[in-house]
């Protein structure tokens, strides 16, 4: 039988795909938490919703680790990995800087983030990590090569 789902991490919220997950998650009776850089953007949806939003920066560890740690009373056992960031232009003109940003928000931050959702989903015999992408990762599109490498 599978373990019927209590709590839903989503880091990386905003006002799209996130937002659409976090009322789905609810609507299913999920307690729902939200993580993202800025979190007063997400006030009127943690209202809408009863959820509620913790910062993170997905690319600082010491970030996950407190945001998992501030959840330990009932630890999320499915966590949407959602972040974007992106270097726009054509690629022989990206700022190596802008782009190095983007992968660790994008590659760097989805390992922290599964490998702490993966300490607590293992010792509690279940769990789901989901990582979001895009249509750019399998067609790439003029002046997103960035984009389509997170």
């Amino acid at each position: 039988m599978v373990p019927k789902y209590q709590h839903a991490l989503i880091v990386g919220a905003g006002p799209g795909l996130s937002a659409s997950l976090a009322r789905i998650c609810r609507a299913q009776g999920l307690r729902v938490t939200m993580a993202a850089r800025t979190v007063e953007d997400l006030k009127s949806l943690c209202d809408e919703i009863g959820a509620s939003a913790i910062p993170c920066d997905a690319a600082n560890a010491e970030d996950v680790v407190s945001l998992f740690g501030a959840l330990e009373e009932l630890p999320p056992d499915v966590v949407v990995y959602n972040p974007s960031a992106r270097e726009r232009g054509p690629f022989v003109g990206l700022d190596a800087k802008g782009v190095k940003e983007g992968l660790m928000i994008t590659a760097y931050g989805a390992f922290l983030v599964a490998q702490e959702a993966a300490k607590r989903m293992v010792s509690h015999g279940h769990g789901a990590i989901l990582f979001t992408g895009a249509s750019a990762s399998v067609k790439g599109y003029p002046q997103s090569a960035p984009f389509a490498m997170g």
